[in-house]
């Protein structure tokens, strides 16, 4: 873990505007995860996804490995513009239709990620984050909440809690004794990432925020409030986004693997590839 310290982060997307749009995760895709990244995490746990976990998508990734900060993936089409005076609902509803059609990212899932770069665009337009850097970091995490049949509700949930292995020191594994008292990820020995962008506790406590007003607490789990997380946490550490150096400064941040990298940047290209901006 380079970084187990929290962050702070947090998202919001609409005001008083209707809630949005949350490898087999499972055991044996995520330890081989945590070997091929020698452990090198920093808020996350990379989850690599063998090829039999793939699940059918409506675009091909193929598996690129560009050297860090020689290139950037390609131009998304972007999201709408946030309106925060009045509900740009439909317009995400519609944006996210599009984009779920063209990449097979689940249109709840896409609506998310879609809100996350609206709500950056407007409170760091400097940093340029697209929603496809986002999407390829949930690929590579937990295949957008999918992996081993889960889902990602209407309300934004996963259908069943998203929970890594226990970070308990054994054989490339990195030792994080428990720091929440288990209440995010039911453990009160050892620290596991959660939900579906896979944030440690110590770094959800710092970054997290709900991402409607709703009054409820943030919540890992949630597409939205993680999307927004890790929105922001991308932009705390890479600068301008659109450039090569400032995306694999930001990805980097967030796991501190090359190869973690050239996975993100894979998704990332094919599905603004999928999707070229207008």
């Amino acid at each position: 873990m380079v970084d187990p310290t929290p962050r702070e982060r947090s998202r919001a997307p609409q005001r008083p505007r209707p809630p949005l749009p949350r490898p087999a995760l499972a055991r044996l895709a995520l330890t081989a995860a945590l070997v091929a990244t020698g452990l090198a995490l920093v808020f996350t746990i990379g989850v690599h996804r063998e090829g039999g976990d793939e699940r059918e998508t409506a675009v091909a990734v193929p598996d690129q490995r560009p050297q860090p900060r020689q290139s950037v993936p390609g131009a998304a089409l972007e999201a709408p513009v946030d309106r925060p005076r009045q509900s740009d609902q439909d317009e995400l509803d519609a944006w996210a239709d599009e984009v779920a059609g063209a990449t097979g990212v689940p249109v709840r899932v896409a609506a998310a990620y879609g809100r996350a770069e609206m709500w950056l665009r407007g409170e760091q337009p400097e940093c340029r984050l697209s929603w496809s850097t986002l999407a390829g970091i949930g690929r590579v995490e937990s295949h957008h909440g999918t992996l081993d049949g889960n889902r990602i509700g209407e309300d934004g949930r996963a259908e069943r809690p998203i929970i890594g292995i226990p970070l308990d020191g054994s054989p490339g594994v990195r030792e994080i004794r428990d720091t929440d008292d288990g209440r995010l990820d039911a453990d009160i020995s050892w620290d596991r990432a959660v939900g579906p962008m896979q944030f440690l506790p110590t770094t959800w406590e710092r970054w997290g925020a709900r991402a409607t007003s709703d009054g409820n607490e943030p919540d890992p789990q949630d597409i939205d409030d993680a999307a927004l997380a890790a929105a922001r946490y991308l932009c705390s550490h890479g600068g301008d986004l659109a450039t090569a150096q400032g995306w694999w400064d930001s990805v980097l941040a967030y796991n501190n693997s090359v190869e973690y990298g050239q996975d993100v940047f894979s998704g990332a290209d094919a599905y603004a590839k999928a999707t070229p901006r207008q």
